[in-house]
C-alpha cells in the first residue's frame, strides 16, 4: 500500500470517528436543551437508539457524497454545502425511520424538536472540525512563518488560491506581504489578511518600501505580455526568486503545492497565448483502435507526438528512428506511462526501401506520422546530398509504402523553412509537401502536410544553445540583430499535427497561426535576464553574421498561396498548387541520377530549378 492511500485511510478513519462522537453528543445535547438539562430517565434508551440509528444513516451517506476524500487543508464552501446537503438527507431519513418504525417505545411522546436540533448540531459541529485547521493556519500560518517576504502578482482566483495554499502550509519559504494587480476595484482589498498593495507597474517600489525579497505570479498564463512585464519590473527591482504558479485548475484540484511553483521560463515571456487546438473526438476518431506508425520518433517532435497519440488509444503503436538511444529512451517512456498499449519500438532508416516495405508489410498501420527529416539549415547547406536523401527520397519511399499498404493518412510534418526557401533544408522539405500534394491525387491514401515554425527547447534550436552559453556565462551569439522567427511550444505543435491529421481531407497544407514572430537578440536578452544576469555588461551579446541558408524572417505562405479558414480558428490551410505528377517523377528521376556524381554546388543549382521560389 502506497504512502497517499495509507494517508487517505487514516484521513477517513480519523473523521469516521469524529463524526460517530459529534452525532452522539449532538443527540445527547439536543435532549438536554429540550428538557432545559433535566432529561427525562424514561428517554435515555431513546437517546442511544436515535444516537445509533443517526450514525448508521449519516456516515454512510457521508462516505458517498465524498465527505471523507477532501484535503483538511484546502477545505473550502463546496465541502461545506456538499456537508449541509448530506446531513438534509440523513436526518430527513432518520426523521422517517423514527416515525415508522415500533424502534422507540414512546413514540407517542416523542419530541420532534431533538431531530431537528441534533441535524443543526451535526451540522455545525462536522463543519467546525473541517474548517478548524484552516482557521488555525489563518491565524497562526504565515504570520509565524520564516519564510521571505513574498509579493504576489494577481490578485484573482488563482492569486487566492496561491495565498491560501502557502497560508494552509506549515512549513514554506513564503511570507506574503501584498499583492499587485492592475484591476482598480482591487485597490486596497484584503484577501485572507493580506492588502492588493498596487499596479503591476508598482512593482518596483513596492519591493523597496516592503523590503521584498521574491515574486510569485498567479496570474493566467494567457497574459503572457504581463507575465513578461512582472518578471522585467522584478529583474529591475533586483529580485531573483521569481516563481510563476501553476494553472489556476491544477491548484484547485490540489495536484500542485507551493513546493511545485517552477522558475519563469522562456517559453512564459513569448508574447503569445498557448493555443488549444485539439478536438478530442475528431483525433479519437483518427487513432484510436488503430495500428499508428510514427517516423523520426526520437526526436523533438517524433518523441512528443509518441506521447500525445499513445493517450488517444491506438490499438499498435509503431516507432521508428535511426538514433538508437533515442528509441531506446521513448520505448521506456511509453511502456512506463501506458503498459497495455502494444508498441513495437524500430531502429531503421527511411530511406532503406527495403526495410520500410518490410515494415510496412509486417504492420499495417492505418494512419503515419512522418517526422523524420535533417533539419539543421547549415549543416545540409554543406551536405545537400545528404538532405535530399533523407528529406526527399525517405520521404517518397514512405509515400509509396502508405499507398501499396492502404493507408488511410499520411501526415508529413514540414516547416516555415519550406516557404520561398532559401536553403537546401528548406527546399527539401517543400518537395517534400510537393511529393505528398502530387501523390495524393492518386486517391487511395489522403496526404496531409503540416507547417509550423521553430519549436521551443527542441535538441539544436537556439533555447537550449543560449542556456549552455548562459550556464558557462560565455557570450551569447546571435546571427543577425533583425534575425526573427515563429515560436512555438512542442506541445502546441504536436497538437497542431493531430488535429490537421483528424480534419484533413487530403492535399491541404495546414498552417497554424503562430502571432507574431520574436526578435531572436529579444529571447537572448530575456534568457539572461531569468537567469539573473544583465544582458550587455554582465553576458555579452555577440553577432556571428548570417548563416548560409539562413533568412532573416520566415514566412508561412509561397508567393503562390493564399490561406483559407478552416473550422478551427487558429488553423489555416495553404490554397493547393498546380501540380503534375509526371513533372515531378522526371525531377525526381533526374535528382536521383546527380546527387551521387555531381559536385555540390551542382546538386544545389539543379534542386533550385526543379523547387519552386527556392532563392
Amino acid at each position: 500500500m502506497n504512502l497517499l492511500k495509507r494517508t487517505n485511510i487514516t484521513r477517513a478513519i480519523f473523521f469516521i470517528t469524529f463524526d460517530s462522537v459529534f452525532i452522539a453528543f449532538s443527540v445527547w445535547l439536543s435532549f438536554f436543551i429540550r428538557f432545559d438539562g433535566n432529561i427525562p430517565n424514561e428517554y435515555m434508551s431513546v437517546i442511544l437508539r436515535m444516537a445509533v440509528l443517526a450514525i448508521l444513516f449519516t456516515v454512510p451517506i457521508f462516505y458517498l457524497q465524498k465527505i471523507y476524500s477532501f484535503s483538511w487543508a484546502y477545505v473550502s464552501t463546496s465541502e461545506i454545502v456538499s456537508l449541509f446537503k448530506s446531513a438534509t438527507i440523513s436526518f430527513m431519513l432518520l426523521a422517517i425511520a423514527i416515525y415508522a418504525s415500533y424502534y422507540f417505545p414512546y413514540f407517542h411522546n416523542f419530541p420532534r424538536s431533538t431531530i431537528f436540533l441534533s441535524y443543526i448540531l451535526v451540522f455545525g459541529l462536522c463543519s467546525a472540525l473541517r474548517l478548524s485547521k484552516k482557521i488555525y493556519f489563518q491565524l497562526k500560518g504565515f504570520q509565524s512563518s520564516l519564510g521571505q517576504r513574498t509579493l504576489i502578482v494577481g490578485a484573482g482566483d488563482a492569486g487566492e488560491q496561491v495565498l491560501r495554499n502557502i497560508i494552509s502550509t506549515k512549513s514554506n519559504s513564503y511570507l506574503p506581504i501584498g499583492f499587485v494587480d492592475d484591476n482598480p476595484i482591487k485597490k486596497n482589498v484584503k484577501i485572507h489578511g493580506v492588502s492588493v498593495l498596487g499596479k503591476v507597474s508598482d512593482i518596483p517600489k513596492i519591493v523597496k518600501e516592503h523590503n521584498v525579497k521574491q515574486l510569485v505570479i498567479a496570474i493566467p498564463s494567457a497574459n503572457n505580455s504581463l507575465i513578461k512585464k512582472a518578471v522585467e519590473l522584478g529583474r529591475d527591482a533586483g529580485l531573483y526568486k521569481i516563481k510563476i504558479a501553476p494553472p489556476l485548475s491544477e491548484i484547485m484540484k490540489g495536484e500542485v503545492s507551493i513546493r511545485n511553483f517552477k522558475d519563469v521560463d522562456v517559453q512564459d515571456l513569448l508574447g503569445r497565448s498557448p493555443v488549444n487546438l485539439i478536438n478530442k473526438k475528431e483525433v479519437e476518431e483518427l487513432i484510436k483502435g488503430k495500428t499508428i506508425l510514427i517516423t523520426g520518433s526520437a526526436g523533438s517532435i517524433g518523441s512528443e507526438l509518441s506521447r500525445q497519440v499513445s493517450g488517444f488509444g491506438p490499438e499498435t503503436l509503431v516507432l521508428i528512428d535511426q538514433d538508437e538511444t533515442g528509441i531506446f529512451n521513448i520505448e521506456g517512456e511509453i511502456k512506463k506511462n501506458f503498459p497495455h498499449l502494444k508498441l513495437k519500438a524500430v531502429v531503421a532508416d527511411i530511406t532503406d526501401e527495403k526495410i520500410v516495405n518490410n515494415l510496412f508489410l509486417q504492420f499495417k498501420p492505418n494512419v503515419v506520422f512522418h517526422a523524420a527529416a535533417y533539419k539543421h539549415v547549415p549543416i545540409m547547406e554543406m551536405q545537400p546530398y545528404e538532405a535530399i536523401k533523407n528529406n526527399i527520397f525517405g520521404t517518397e519511399i514512405l509515400v509509396k509504402a502508405s499507398l501499396e499498404n492502404d493507408v488511410e493518412k499520411f501526415i508529413f510534418i514540414s516547416t516555415d523553412k519550406a516557404v520561398n526557401p532559401s536553403s537546401v533544408m528548406g527546399a527539401t522539405k517543400r518537395i517534400g509537401e510537393i511529393i505528398c500534394q502530387s501523390y495524393n491525387q492518386k486517391n487511395k491514401t489522403r496526404f496531409i502536410a503540416v507547417r509550423f515554425g521553430n519549436v521551443l527547447d527542441s535538441r539544436g534550436s537556439v533555447i537550449p544553445i543560449f542556456r549552455d552559453q548562459i550556464r558557462k556565462r560565455e557570450n551569447i551569439t546571435v546571427t543577425h540583430p533583425d534575425m526573427k522567427r515563429y515560436f512555438m511550444l512542442t506541445s502546441e505543435s504536436c497538437l497542431l499535427v493531430l488535429q490537421a491529421g483528424a480534419m484533413g481531407s487530403g492535399g491541404e497544407v495546414f498552417v497554424l497561426d503562430m502571432g507574431e514572430p520574436v526578435k531572436i537578440v529579444d529571447l537572448a536578452r530575456d534568457m539572461i535576464r531569468l537567469s539573473g544576469y544583465k544582458p550587455d555588461k554582465d553576458i555579452a551579446i555577440v553577432f556571428t553574421g548570417v548563416r548560409p541558408g539562413e533568412k532573416l524572417f520566415e514566412e508561412l505562405l509561397t508567393a503562390e498561396e493564399g490561406t483559407n479558414m478552416t473550422k478551427n480558428k487558429k488553423i489555416f490551410v495553404a490554397k493547393p498548387s498546380s501540380i503534375s505528377f509526371e513533372k515531378l517523377s522526371s525531377n525526381l528521376g533526374s535528382l536521383k541520377k546527380i546527387i551521387d556524381s555531381e559536385s555540390k554546388e551542382n546538386i544545389i543549382s539543379f534542386l533550385k530549378t526543379i523547387t519552386p521560389y527556392y532563392k
